[in-house]
């Protein structure tokens, strides 16, 4: 017997703590409207298992001040800050043409936007503070590596096809320009 499959779950929000002394929770949103957290009829954890049911919300800065159920105390709702909030992908609308979800990306190859060689496959996207970062599993093997989800280092995404067109940094300790072979070198050296 196989096991369903895993189902793609999507961050939306970060508990950033308690509001008031009655319970309330302040809510950082990843979404367009704030609100739109009020519209899941659960919130879960990034292992799928139940987080928050907001009953109530209303728009704060950086997010939304909401009531929850079982949380009725200002310690119960300090005690969930940095509780990540996801819902499933199916529960989302889906995107407009030339628009998509980060979650999306994770799987897609990766290939130089001007050779075409392949670099690897995206295994992640995360943010650590400024913007996003694509991290990559390179083709060869190796160490993972990250790269600016930037215009710049990104020109391209192509979902339907599986593709990011990517024209990647040069990394630190490879030569920038055009590489002399052994030959010339050694012609310098005369």
């Amino acid at each position: 017997m196989t096991s369903p499959p895993a189902q793609t779950l999507i961050l939306v929000g970060r508990v950033a703590g308690g509001f008031g002394v009655r319970g309330e929770v302040r809510i950082a949103t990843y979404t367009e409207d704030p609100l739109t957290l009020t519209k899941f009829k659960v919130l879960t954890r990034q292992d799928g298992s139940p987080a928050l049911t907001l009953t109530t919300a209303r728009v704060a800065k950086d997010g939304v001040v909401a009531r929850c159920v079982g949380i009725d105390t200002k310690e119960a709702a300090d005690a969930l800050r940095g509780l990540r909030l996801y819902v499933p992908r199916s529960a989302l609308p889906e995107p407009d043409e030339d628009e998509f979800y980060l979650a999306d990306l994770i799987g897609l190859t990766v290939r130089h936007v001007a050779t075409k060689e392949l670099i690897g496959k995206i295994k992640s996207v995360q943010n650590f503070g400024a913007d996003d970062l694509l991290e990559i599993s390179p083709a060869l093997g190796g160490q993972t590596w990250y790269l600016p989800f930037t215009r710049a280092a990104v020109p391209e995404v192509k979902i339907a096809e599986g593709l990011v067109l990517a024209d990647p940094p040069t990394m630190v300790g490879e030569p920038e320009g055009p590489v002399e072979d052994e030959d010339d070198a050694e012609r310098h050296d005369d």
